[in-house]
């Protein structure tokens, strides 16, 4: 699948976010896409080095700290992109594992979607 459309996703995940969970708000669909941008940034440079950091602490936990982690970040992003607020870490925590869920489920439609034949 196309990156262009991965952002896109992501972004309008981004944007369901605020329906789903409480103290959390987006302005609008540029926000959206920045944060969609600084999201996987955030994922592909710092979290690696988080997750190798606390790995002790994720294997004792069998993995669930990573949520702890997700959530962190998404509370980090809060701080520095203009326009999107998250009001404390643990409705961070819950905002990452709802962003988490509704892009799996969304890439996993698009996937599913792109690999249908066509019938003739």
């Amino acid at each position: 699948m196309p990156l262009v459309f991965k952002w896109l996703i992501s972004a309008l995940a981004f944007l369901a976010l605020p329906h789903i969970v409480p103290g959390i708000s987006v302005e609008g669909f540029g926000t959206a896409l920045v944060l969609a941008l600084f999201w996987g940034l955030i994922n592909i440079t710092i979290k690696p080095i988080l997750l190798i950091l606390t790995l002790p602490l994720n294997l004792l936990t069998l993995g669930i700290f990573t949520f702890i982690i997700n959530g962190f970040l998404l509370w980090l992003l809060g701080g520095i992109v203009k326009g999107f607020e998250v009001q404390g870490f643990w409705v961070a925590v819950l905002g990452a594992l709802v962003l988490s869920l509704i892009s799996a489920l969304s890439h996993f439609v698009m996937q599913k979607s792109l690999q249908e034949p066509v019938s003739q």
